[in-house]
């Protein structure tokens, strides 16, 4: 992985610098917009999944109807995720993302009708949470680099800590691709590593400039406090199994 060294001084190398072992004073900069993201985003990870919402689904002390709670707010975050990417499928950056074996919207729906009946649209309400989170992703709509924000943010977790939580939901709740849990079954991606590796190509070729990329890295932050925001609130609401 290719990388540069760089002398804290003013924030900048110093002009004709050639890199040199550093200690204390050296900082290791990644190259690849994909590294960027990463490392500026690594502790924001652990935040939404250990949310108590979480803790108490994956510690199978909730209800299948608090389950479906989740499943009911994944919706209308998906809604608006699914519509804005629509909204700028032609734009030379955001394309190549939108590959149809990651949209949500059709899996959460027959998740709902099994969970809730073929009813549940009439008594589907977002939390305060969701309607925040919901707005900033239809705001995102006429920005590329925002858009691109909640699309990692999101299907980049569902490919990665999101499958083995489908799998220990899936267990726990007693169900499956066709009973319940279809928005963890990724059916049209039959390699989620390759995927994903392919996923963070496109982000290193994305045409951003370096402004631009520290934009989209302060969305991403923004993205994980609405996600954690979310479950928080769903954690006040729940009253999990002794």
């Amino acid at each position: 992985m290719p990388y540069i060294v760089a002398t804290i001084c003013d924030g900048r190398p110093h002009p004709g610098e050639t890199p040199v072992t550093q200690t204390d004073e050296s900082v290791i900069v990644p190259t690849r917009f994909s590294e960027q993201i990463r490392e500026a985003t690594w502790t924001d990870h652990g935040k939404a999944e250990h949310a108590t919402f979480m803790d108490e689904l994956t510690g199978g002390r909730l209800s299948q109807y608090e389950y479906a709670e989740l499943v009911v707010q994944m919706w209308f975050v998906y809604q608006a995720l699914e519509a804005s990417a629509a909204a700028l499928s032609d734009d030379v950056a955001v394309a190549p993302f939108l590959d149809p074996a990651l949209v949500r919207v059709p899996a959460l729906e027959a998740d709902l009708e099994f969970l809730l009946g073929e009813e549940w649209r009439s008594d589907a309400s977002p939390t305060p949470e969701t309607e925040a989170y919901v707005a900033r992703l239809k705001e995102v709509a006429s920005w590329p680099g925002g858009l691109l924000a909640h699309h990692y943010t999101r299907y980049m977790g569902d490919l990665s800590g999101g499958l083995f939580i489908g799998r220990l939901v899936s267990r726990l709740y007693e169900l499956g691709p066709d009973s319940g849990a279809a928005f963890y079954d990724f059916a049209g991606i039959t390699d989620a590593k390759a995927f994903k590796e392919a996923y963070r190509e496109h982000l290193d070729a994305v045409p951003f400039d370096s402004e631009e990329k520290l934009r989209v890295i302060e969305e991403i932050h923004a993205a994980y406090a609405f996600n954690t925001a979310l479950l928080v609130g769903l954690g006040s609401r729940v009253k999990p199994k002794e």
